[in-house]
């Protein structure tokens, strides 16, 4: 890479456009004290970042700007361009030429243009620090610092030295990754934050998702169970209703027909007889008739009563809530309330309302209990009619006491005109018999219309708990898992199917204690949250992964830059031993890293603490020894044997690590005839490296240069760029 030229537009004395090409090693620039010269320096300060005024004679981004004068008016910026050869790619960007341009603003806004294009100043610092382009300006040594590297601090001259070997990058890669890892520390923190947040919400889905699961398997063996108690009752409703009208239909034609049958005796005794037996037995047909009706209706309501006990019993039986359920519930809603208090709001208007949910459910359990009404009246409705029923088999009984004394008496009169009355007892008995049997039927067969009733309500239910599925309980048998006959069914006792019943029941009320509420939204909010969560856990893992792999490059950085440091300084000391032996003719000159540490006091209430031991901090020292003097120190050398050792140093920094281009600004000012001879051929050394610009007054550094240019000032103060030979830049000089 080779430094093509400076541009100067506006910056301090060069008001006017002001080109410098550097097409030799070595450049000269000559000029009168006070025309401007120094200010070529500052501009390549400027333009590679300089951000201390300071340092280049300003106070702020003004002054950097032409101020005006009655020549020519103030400027309204200041600007300084770099045109580098980049063929051989020493930057790495795709362009053979590149150029790195500063403006800065009257307002103090700056702006770096990178071939045309408004950078940051830390990318145009990283790209510079590629080319051996440093921020500690060792490759500029400005009139009156060349003293610098000697007057700097252990730890400052460090700085330099690592700026010096090129070390530049490694720091700014290790500040980037530094700077990443403490940015994914803080997003670790952040994602932990957001897991420890998600958790209580997280493992409240779980449990409810658990209970949906619960729900789903007692739902799927309630459907089961169902199916094959649905199956079994419709078939024994059907096969009992059958073989009861079978028999019912033939009795109760037969009792018609018997009745007729009386009715006519009984109309015939009524014309044929008028004597006390006749009016006796038609007094006694009449009664038993009575309390044959008497008898069929409290029958048939204390079949009702009974139907509507059996039926409460069960709601009661569903619907009831024992004590520990109640206590649970109040303690599964205490636990949480508890925990909604440290959500935030979104989570606690989920939690909310799947709160809500579990509340209606139970209240819905609680409003069948609450649904019995007058349990009491049904009782004592019932044993009202049992007391009358008995109070009439009572009256049937000596009705037909009667009745047998009376058939006796007739009996006994062996009157051919007493075989009505004979036939009428003969009929009125065998009726009582078929009363007896067609009120056992009826009762058996309004048993069954009951069973038949709570049966389609069972179904109902069913229907509405487990949906459409239910209806299909009539190929049960096809979906069995074991077969059985009909012949089993039709023969099995009622408790089997009542304790499958009873099983039915418990199952519900089980899936019912799940309380799962909205099953879909809690199923959906579930697997978003669990998403969520094994998303963050990725990005954790990813994090924490980076943050490693971090790590590892800053040590390696840090290991890359320790070794490299201390080859460089071992590198520097044979060459600075040598520009030093030859600066002074003999002794010697080494650097060595020490390491210091720093004491720091503390006040409390007024009172000076004693001092705490910081960390230590690498530096380094110099040590020189003059010849033919007992001289150890940097601080023992006069203001001539700085000067040469200062440039000694610099001159071994540049010979280990070339930076492009050296600009050095009147170091050569305190130098004797002899010095200047050997500090000629030193820059001719250093030329075959690096490009020297060399801004003197000295004959035998102009001497060495290959282009010489004159910086020249008249009375408007505009400094003016004149390109000469040597004998004029002698005179230009002066």
């Amino acid at each position: 890479m080779r430094l093509k030229s400076i541009e100067l537009g506006g910056f301090k004395s060069f008001a006017r456009k002001t080109s410098l090409e550097f097409g030799s090693a070595i450049t000269a620039i000559v000029g009168p004290n006070g025309s401007g010269k120094s200010n070529v320096a500052e501009s390549f300060r400027f333009v590679l970042g300089e951000q201390s005024m300071k340092s280049m004679r300003g106070k702020r981004g003004e002054d950097m700007i032409w101020n005006g004068s009655a020549a020519l008016p103030r400027s309204g910026r200041a600007s300084v361009k770099l045109v580098f050869d980049n063929t051989d790619r020493a930057f790495n960007l795709d362009f053979d030429e590149v150029s790195i341009e500063r403006v800065v603003h009257r307002d103090g806004a700056n702006e770096y243009i990178l071939n045309g294009s408004v950078m940051r100043l830390r990318d145009i610092s990283e790209l510079l620090s590629q080319a051996n382009i440093g921020a500690s300006g060792h490759h500029i040594i400005s009139q009156g610092e060349a003293d610098r590297v000697l007057s700097a601090s252990s730890r400052e001259r460090r700085e330099m030295i690592e700026d010096a070997l090129g070390l530049t990058t490694y720091f700014y890669k290790r500040e980037e990754a530094e700077r990443k890892l403490e940015k994914t520390a803080e997003n670790m923190k952040e994602v932990e934050s957001l897991r420890r947040e998600l958790a209580p919400h997280l493992r409240f889905l779980q449990s409810q998702v658990k209970k949906i699961e619960e729900a789903d398997t007692l739902r799927a063996e309630l459907t089961d169970k169902y199916l094959e108690y649905l199956y079994r009752e419709d078939t024994y409703l059907s096969f009992s209703r059958t073989h009861i009208d079978i028999e019912l239909t033939p009795t109760k034609e037969k009792y018609v027909a018997l009745t007729s049958r009386i009715q006519f005796l009984t109309h015939e005794v009524e014309k044929e007889k008028t004597d006390a037996e006749s009016a006796e037995l038609l007094s006694i047909e009449k009664e038993m008739q009575g309390i044959a009706g008497r008898k069929e209706t409290l029958v048939r309501t204390l079949g009702r009563l009974e139907g509507e006990t059996e039926v409460r019993a069960r709601i009661t039986q569903i619907g009831n809530i024992p004590h520990k359920e109640v206590e649970a519930f109040a303690t599964h809603l205490e636990r949480e309330l508890e925990a909604a208090t440290s959500l935030d709001v979104s989570t606690l208007h989920s939690r909310v309302a799947s709160l809500l949910v579990s509340v209606k459910e139970f209240l819905k359990k609680i409003s069948h209990v609450e649904e019995e009404k007058n349990p009491e009246e049904l009782h004592l409705q019932k044993v009202a009619i049992e007391k009358e029923l008995a109070e009439l088999v009572e009256k049937e009984r000596r009705a037909s006491d009667s009745l047998n004394a009376l058939r006796k008496r007739v009996e006994a009169e062996k009157n051919t005109s007493r075989e009505k009355e004979r036939e009428l007892f003969a009929a009125m008995t065998e009726r009582s018999k078929l009363e007896s049997t067609l009120a056992q039927l009826s009762a058996k067969r309004d048993s069954f219309v009951r069973e038949e009733e709570f049966f389609a309500a069972e179904l109902a239910e069913a229907k509405a708990l487990l949906g459409g599925v239910i209806m299909q309980f009539s190929s049960y048998p096809s979906l069995a898992k074991k077969p059985f006959s009909e012949e089993e069914m039709h023969h099995e006792e009622r408790s089997v199917q009542q304790d499958r019943r009873r099983k039915l029941e418990r199952i519900k009320i089980r899936l019912e204690e799940t309380g799962s509420g909205n099953v879909e939204e809690i199923r959906k909010e579930h697997t978003e949250t669990s998403e969520r969560d094994a998303f963050l856990a990725r990005e954790l893992n990813d994090l924490d992964m980076a943050a490693e792999k971090l790590r590892v490059l800053i040590e390696d950085l840090t290991t890359t830059l320790e070794t490299r440091f201390v080859d460089g300084i071992g590198k520097i000391n044979v060459e600075f031993d040598a520009f030093f032996k030859l600066m002074f003719g003999g002794g010697s000159a080494t650097l060595s890293v020490v390491h210091e540490k720093k004491n720091r006091r503390f006040l409390v209430e007024g009172i000076e603490e004693e001092p705490e031991e910081e960390a230590t901090e690498e530096g380094v020292e110099i040590a020189v020894s003059l010849p033919h003097k007992r001289i150890k120190g940097l601080h023992m050398l006069s203001g001539g044997e700085r000067a040469l050792t200062s440039i000694a140093l610099i001159f071994a920094m540049s010979q280990v690590n070339p930076p492009p281009f050296l600009i050095l600004d009147e170091t050569d000012a305190a130098l004797d005839e002899a010095n200047s001879r050997r500090y000629g051929d030193m820059i001719e050394t250093l030329a075959k490296k690096s490009q020297l610009i060399l801004i003197t007054h000295n004959r035998e550094t102009m001497s060495r240069a290959g282009i010489l240019y004159g910086i020249t000032m008249s009375g408007d103060g505009i400094s003016k760029l004149l390109s000469v030979r040597f004998e004029e830049a002698l005179a230009v000089a002066k």
